[in-house]
């Protein structure tokens, strides 16, 4: 039983860490949920991957610090709470735990799906 298994039943398979690049946001989706898994500031962030200010990915966008910018207008939205940090967004958009199994090449990424914020 791996540990996502044995934390709940919301915690879903979404990548291999080796999946994430180091400065870009990586596109997944889980259980049909698009989401942007992204490494910010030392620490893994999982952001649904959709502006909430029009219809485009995340995921093609920039991170600076622990933000990630929607490349059409600039909005940009804390990975840790989803709220927009500047405008045109104004609703915020969810995001998830993310959780680590294993180690190095072999790791695993989970969410849960369950605990969106």
């Amino acid at each position: 039983m791996t540990a996502a298994a044995q934390v709940g039943d919301g915690w879903r398979h979404a990548c291999a860490l080796s999946d994430i690049p180091a400065t870009v946001p990586h596109h997944v989706d889980v259980a049909g949920i698009p989401i942007a898994i992204a490494r910010a500031e030392g620490e893994l962030y999982a952001i649904y991957d959709v502006c909430s200010h029009e219809n485009i990915a995340l995921s093609e966008g920039e991170i600076e610090g622990r933000t990630i910018e929607c490349w059409l207008h600039g909005s940009c939205f804390d990975l840790a709470s989803g709220q927009p940090t500047n405008l045109p967004a104004t609703q915020s958009v969810p995001v998830y735990p993310v959780m680590v199994d294993g180690s190095g090449d072999d790791a695993a990424v989970y969410v849960d799906l369950s605990a969106a914020g």
